[in-house]
């Protein structure tokens, strides 16, 4: 039985991985995810992705958040992203830029190659009646979507439930008229979503609350079943198709 679950109310893309994204009306989605989306990543001398924590795979680089990134004229297919500077600059040379805004000489603007510059799945999606359960419990915090850095913002109806996403979680859904992902578990929140972005401050009390609340955990992630394209105002159409599990 299908269940229209909401709309796409916002589109993001990070062409470099951690840094502040891109806000797009329409985006080209493929097996690997959004086209372009984290195919850059800042990597340090030992070949690791600069990131929110420290893992086999990742490096903690605080710092990054306050930086954004684009592709020009938005494709792409154009080139390399442009690396933009905390108040919205682009930057001549990204490596150069980042070795002396993060202090580090071993680190370099990479596109990725044989290791996945994701965390776990390629395609992240967070619903508004989440986020504004988040906003209720903490009043006094400036809160919106690019703390949690989705793909997909989807406006839910009046009345759905925070963590809506759970129950998604094993099951297929339809995005727009091609569009088709499989939701296979949710993302263990880190530090990086207390960290100051932009015109977002520094507040330890976000994981603090999530970890209270729902486990550390917040949003749907999901692999791509069959490519197409995902735009704002489409809708997110679950069915009763169970989704197979795959190795992240």
């Amino acid at each position: 039985m299908a269940d229209n679950v909401g709309v796409i109310e916002r589109l993001w893309r990070y062409p470099i991985k951690s840094t502040g994204g891109e806000r797009l009306r329409s985006v080209a989605v493929d097996e690997r995810g959004l086209v372009g989306d984290r195919l850059y990543a800042v990597r340090d001398g030992e070949g690791k992705l600069g990131s929110g924590k420290n893992t086999r795979r990742f490096r903690r680089m605080d710092g990054l958040l306050r930086l954004s990134s684009r592709y020009p004229r938005g494709s792409a297919e154009q080139g390399p992203p442009e690396l933009l500077d905390p108040h919205g600059n682009v930057v001549a040379d990204p490596t150069a830029y980042l070795r002396g805004h993060l202090g580090r000489a071993d680190v370099e603007l990479a596109r990725e190659g044989e290791i996945s510059h994701f965390d776990q799945l390629p395609l992240s999606v967070l619903t508004t009646a989440t986020l504004d359960w988040l906003r209720r419990e903490l009043p006094g915090v400036p809160l919106d979507e690019r703390r949690f850095r989705p793909n997909l913002l989807v406006r839910t109806p009046p009345g759905t439930p925070p963590f809506v996403e759970d129950e998604w979680i094993g099951r297929e859904a339809t995005v727009g008229d091609t569009l088709r992902v499989a939701f296979l578990r949710s993302s263990e929140r880190c530090v990086m979503t207390n960290q100051a972005q932009r015109d977002l401050p520094h507040s330890p009390l976000i994981l603090r609350t999530i970890a209270r609340a729902h486990d550390n955990r917040l949003d749907a992630l999901a692999r791509i079943v069959i490519p197409g394209t995902a735009r704002v105002g489409d809708r997110l159409v679950l069915d009763g198709t169970r989704a197979a599990e795959i190795a992240s």
